[in-house]
């Protein structure tokens, strides 16, 4: 059985922002003793690996394994959310069990209303990137995915405890030292 959290870092931003890149060295920094990342994509990804036989782990890269399926995943899960909102939510942070959960993916205002509305203790963390910087990563944009709601929902959000311009110029361990500030 898992214990509520003390403190829940939601980490949003745009693909190829850097979301997953800084939460695993923020992971690292704080210990995987103290911290852990959940994905509200891992248990979405789950049920496709299984329903349509795939592999799990390519789903969980940054691959173009992933890629291939990404619409039809956001297709079903936008359909699961519109029965029950918070579901991936909930099933994402049922099994932690560390002081401070990393959410790495927050991509829609009803994820970070799941967790204020649950009385988690939260801080909010969106990580831009221009889309040039994205590009170079691998970033291409694609109609069906990158103009719809699973990564368009928080761009009028303008009321987050930090905003990091990931453009490459900051020292990574100075963007991290400005996320573990909010932790108390």
């Amino acid at each position: 059985m898992s214990t509520k959290p003390e403190t829940v870092l939601l980490i949003s931003g745009k693909r190829k922002s850097g979301k997953d890149y800084l939460s695993a060295r923020l992971l690292s920094r704080l210990g995987e003793e103290k911290a852990e990342i959940v994905r509200i994509s891992e248990p979405i990804k789950s049920h496709w690996a299984q329903e349509k036989g795939l592999n799990l782990n390519e789903l969980l890269s940054d691959g173009p394994y992933k890629e291939k399926y990404r619409k039809e995943m956001i297709v079903w899960s936008d359909s699961v959310r519109q029965r029950d909102a918070g579901f991936f939510c909930r099933v994402s942070i049922q099994k932690s069990s560390k002081p401070i959960v990393i959410v790495s993916d927050i991509r829609r205002k009803t994820d970070i209303e799941f967790f204020r509305d649950n009385n988690y203790n939260i801080k909010t963390v969106r990580i831009n990137a221009s889309n040039a910087l994205r590009e170079s990563r691998g970033w291409v944009f694609r109609s069906g995915i990158d103009d719809v709601q699973s990564e368009c929902d928080l761009d009028d959000v303008t009321q987050w405890d930090l905003e990091i311009e990931n453009d490459d110029t900051q020292d990574v361990e100075v963007i991290l030292d400005k996320i573990l500030n909010l932790l108390p």
